[in-house]
């Protein structure tokens, strides 16, 4: 051991013993941080993770003014979840009591975003420690979570709302004089659906807002250890996250590991070793963190930033961590883990440790910190007493700020004619540049053929389908409303009707006709989308959150295959308006028709739709003529309301004689 070896210079200790090299690895990775990221096989990536973590034996030394803004994070977090336990005894609340370090970790993550150029911040979590978020992270006022515990009915027009720990928020936050905009998306109990939500509000907030500056936004996703590891979702997100239609530039991702879900021991809970191990799939580096130990863990949260921004991929964080009640606070744990739950009654919790850690070393007394946890008592004392003056609850509607001009709908919005018509010059300059393929280059002959059909049609005054959807696309990025449209296979179009994108006949380009109108106008993006249907459905879903004054589509393979997306319809197409307020113009094309391809490829479920409409939640609707879609296309951007719109668009009146519109149609018709 007492031998020296030039190996301490890979680890920035020079020529060393192996002994000292021992110590410094041991040091670095066996304490209270342990790190998988040696499989990942880019060099430069490897090599900055270890000069950065073996260069400070995954430590830092913090000043005392930084040690006790950690400690009074702790008494916030702490003393919040001590106070709702006494004053709402028995009632929900889901806890964060033994995970506490997140709150800290959070806090140094938003702090620190502004010197690595982050703008907005965007936050998708589950219930477990939601209330913690939302008050010590969102700064969201304690008096209004308190006051969901007592409230009666609600200030607005929502009408049921939801469970306090289910609402999302956004504020802006003042840091050091940078301001960022933190953004905390409503979530159902479908614990991982937030995920794909959050990332298509991300990716929407990039392209229209941050001129695709991947470092300016940032996702943070917040799991617990049962739901990353038992939840498809999880994995159907994090696969398309490198996908230049919906990468983000990587999203934290932080799990709060208490080892037990609802009542099930994670040895029941996977078959992998670690709850993160769907982090390998992208070659994403994780870090084990002891959750008693806050400073490991803002340590690590700074880490995770700073490799974020730099390589722009995934980063995963796993608290190890415990749950001090049961699943929540009215149930009891010592059914189904006695002994866990024996050891958690006697364990000090992480304020506790942290600040006999920091009397020990003389940073303050026991008197003093007695007195930050009593001073921060009285914040929440003079809180209670606002939250009692009133049973009404206001709820904050969510991206509130993007929504000036557009208000909830209301009966006669569904009969009033909307003006969707374009003028003839504007119809016939668009279907002339949608229909010319550019001459210095060579395309497939079919391809020729059908752009040549196309064009005839302009001669003709006979539209088919594909040419009354594109058009609608046309027109809206011709009045600067962009467009974004993805599913599987949505380029060319299952039924090969689009052809939204072209490829020359050598294989080596791709032309969009849709991205050259001429003269000025806004985006139109089609994207053929992986090969699932939750994630991508929930991905549009909020991108059209973040985006009101754009057209998104998502597009079924065939409408009956939205059934695997059925959680997003439920819980956020159809219901979102009624439990948070929020407001969506997303589209759903679902292919429909009985034409002898079997039970799955032919009704598209109509009926499940027309089941959950209520409460103007939703429009259904069967278009048969191409006009007919243009203007029910175009209606949801021509109209001062946002309101889902489910297609059921056709399989063989695509290319049907008779299922064509003429240019009056377009230019003096309606829906």
């Amino acid at each position: 051991l007492d031998k020296e070896f030039e190996a301490g210079k890979e680890i920035g200790i020079g020529r060393a013993t192996l002994r000292e090299i021992v110590e410094h690895l041991s040091e670095t990775y066996c304490k209270s941080i342990g790190v998988e990221y040696r499989y990942m096989t880019k060099p430069e990536i490897v090599q900055w993770l270890q000069q950065k973590m073996e260069s400070s034996k995954n430590q830092e030394n913090f000043p005392n003014e930084k040690k006790l803004h950690i400690l009074n994070s702790l008494i916030e977090a702490s003393g919040f979840e001590d106070y709702m336990h006494r004053k709402y005894v028995g009632q929900k609340r889901f806890s964060l009591e033994g995970s506490e370090a997140i709150i800290p970790a959070l806090d140094a993550i938003v702090s620190h975003g502004g010197s690595y150029d982050v703008n907005d911040i965007v936050i998708g979590m589950a219930h477990r420690g939601r209330l913690n978020v939302l008050t010590n992270i969102m700064k969201k006022p304690y008096s209004q979570v308190f006051r969901g515990f007592t409230a009666e009915n609600y200030e607005e027009e929502i009408k049921y709302g939801d469970v306090k720990y289910h609402l999302g928020y956004n504020n802006t936050i003042d840091y050091e004089g940078r301001k960022i905009s933190v953004s905390l998306a409503p979530n159902p109990s479908h614990l991982e659906a937030v995920g794909p939500v959050v990332e298509g509000i991300a990716k929407a907030k990039l392209e229209q807002e941050h001129d695709f500056q991947y470092n300016q936004v940032l996702p943070i996703l917040i799991h617990g250890d049962a739901a990353i590891a038992g939840q498809g979702v999880v994995y159907e997100t994090i696969q398309f996250s490198k996908l230049d239609g919906y990468k983000t530039g990587g999203t934290i991702h932080i799990v709060i590991n208490n080892q037990v879900g609802f009542t099930t021991n994670y040895l029941q809970g996977r078959s992998s070793t670690y709850c993160t191990d769907v982090a390998k799939v992208t070659q994403s580096p994780v870090f084990h963190v002891n959750g008693d130990d806050v400073e490991a863990m803002v340590f690590v949260a700074k880490l995770a930033l700073e490799f974020r921004q730099k390589f722009n991929i995934d980063v995963f964080i796993d608290l190890l961590s415990y749950r001090k009640y049961g699943h929540n606070e009215g149930d009891e744990p010592r059914f189904t883990q006695p002994k866990l739950y024996d050891i958690i009654a006697k364990h000090k919790n992480p304020r506790e440790i942290y600040a006999g850690k920091l009397i020990s070393q003389g940073v303050l007394t026991q008197l003093e910190y007695e007195t930050r946890v009593a001073d921060f008592h009285k914040v929440l004392d003079q809180a209670y007493e606002t939250a009692n003056e009133s049973t009404q609850l206001n709820i904050q509607l969510f991206l509130e700020e993007k929504y000036k001009g557009i208000r909830f709908p209301k009966a006669e919005d569904f009969e009033t004619i909307a003006n969707t018509k374009i003028s003839k010059e504007m119809f016939l300059e668009l279907a002339e540049k949608i229909t010319s393929l550019p001459k210095d280059k060579h395309f497939y002959n079919k391809t020729v053929r059908l752009f040549s059909q196309r064009a005839g049609m302009i001669k003709d005054d006979s539209y088919d389908w594909a040419m009354g959807e594109l058009m609608a696309y046309a027109s809206l990025a011709k009045e600067n409303y962009p467009v974004r449209l993805s599913g599987q296979d949505s380029e060319r179009g299952t039924f090969s009707h689009r052809h939204a994108e072209i490829i020359t006949e050598d294989g080596e380009e791709k032309y969009f006709p849709l991205k050259n109108l001429g003269g000025e106008h806004a985006m139109v993006r089609v994207y053929n989308s992986p090969l699932n249907e939750y994630g991508v459905l929930g991905f549009e879903y909020g991108y059209s959150l973040a985006n009101p004054f754009g057209l998104t589509i998502w597009e079924a393979q065939f409408g009956d295959f939205f059934n695997v997306g059925q959680v997003i319809v439920d819980q956020y197409i159809s219901a979102a308006q009624e439990k948070w307020g929020v407001k969506s113009g997303l589209v759903m094309f679902l292919p429909h028709g009985y034409e002898g391809q079997g039970a799955e490829h032919s009704s598209g479920r109509i009926e499940r739709f027309l089941n959950l409409c209520a409460n103007f939640n939703m429009q259904v609707v069967n278009p048969t003529t191409p006009a007919n879609h243009f203007h029910a296309i175009r209606r949801q951007l021509h109209r001062d309301i946002r309101v889902p719109l489910i297609a059921f668009t056709p399989k063989s009146l695509l290319r049907h004689p008779d299922c064509t519109s003429t240019i009056a149609d377009f230019t003096e018709g309606h829906f």
